[in-house]
């Protein structure tokens, strides 16, 4: 190792940056939670984790913007699908 290095060209932040749409944040995930997905990933063969947390947040936020009566209706649809 150097006793010192040259920073002059160095340049703050991330090594790379966070693509558009992205943002990076902090957050605090219950290890629990945090194992489940990753071992979801790991069932399918590989992939990233925290693609599969967007994707079950998008499915919840679309299932709370559905009203009362469609929720009635896929309800009753899946029940008379299930009986035949």
């Amino acid at each position: 190792m150097r006793k010192e290095y040259d920073f002059s060209q160095g340049q703050r932040g991330p090594v790379v940056p966070a693509p558009p749409g992205k943002t990076r944040i902090t957050i605090r995930i219950d290890t629990d939670l945090l194992n489940w997905f990753r071992e979801q990933v790991n069932a399918r063969g590989g992939g990233n984790y925290q693609t599969l947390m967007n994707e079950a947040l998008r499915a919840y936020i679309r299932q709370q913007d559905q009203t009362l009566e469609e929720t009635i209706r896929k309800v009753i649809r899946e029940e008379l699908q299930a009986q035949g």
